[in-house]
């Protein structure tokens, strides 16, 4: 299983910050619940491989 194997799952994605100065990635699908919780600095991080992902796909650069 690949990045670009698709697959039909129905997922929830919540973002936020924590009580702890974290940023938590809170994915549920199934029932199943994974919270993952980053840095400031690996959240922004992630923002930027985000960012850079959609404008390798069309996206427009902002």
């Amino acid at each position: 299983m690949g990045i670009n194997s698709e697959r039909d799952i129905t997922a929830n994605l919540q973002i936020g910050p924590t009580d702890a100065g974290m940023v938590r990635l809170f994915v549920e699908a199934d029932g199943i619940e994974v919270p993952m919780d980053f840095t400031p600095e690996e959240a922004l991080e992630i923002a930027e491989e985000i960012t850079a992902a959609a404008n390798r796909v069309g996206g427009t650069k902002r």
